[in-house]
């Protein structure tokens, strides 16, 4: 990352898959987002606006760096320049939109009533299930 660099824009390209599909390597590629595999202190991921790029922790299991990339990549398509707290939100949001297929989910409600199942079901935290539902309900 060279420090003479000025922050870059993040063009939007063609939607993505949803759910499983949803290859956040692949959207952040697409995207023009240099994604940096290494070592994090003190997070999982972090968004670079002024160099275009997302580092991911090392430390993570293959699932995680997915769940952590595509929430990254929302602060990079929203253009967030920090680490507000309402920036974290749409970016759980962003990736719970990308991370869950609908379908999929309406399938699950079908059978399955509990919450932390559907997210297991799903691939997904929680976390990110919950702001799925935040951000359908919205």
């Amino acid at each position: 990352m060279s420090p003479t660099r000025t922050r870059a824009s993040v063009t939007t390209s063609l939607t993505p898959p949803r759910g499983r599909a949803y290859d956040p390597w692949e959207h952040a590629e697409s995207l023009g987002l240099e994604v940096v595999v290494r070592r994090l202190r003190t997070a999982n991921g972090r968004w670079f606006p002024d160099y275009n790029t997302i580092v991911i922790s090392d430390r993570l299991r293959a699932r995680d760096q997915r769940l952590v990339l595509a929430h990254e990549i929302g602060h990079g398509v929203l253009l967030h320049a920090d680490e507000r707290p309402k920036y974290e939100k749409q970016a759980d949001q962003f990736a719970a939109r990308h991370l869950i297929d609908p379908e999929e989910l309406a399938d699950l409600y079908e059978w399955c009533p509990d919450e932390r199942r559907i997210a297991a079901e799903l691939g997904v935290t929680t976390a990110l299930f919950r702001a799925f539902v935040l951000s359908q309900a919205a």
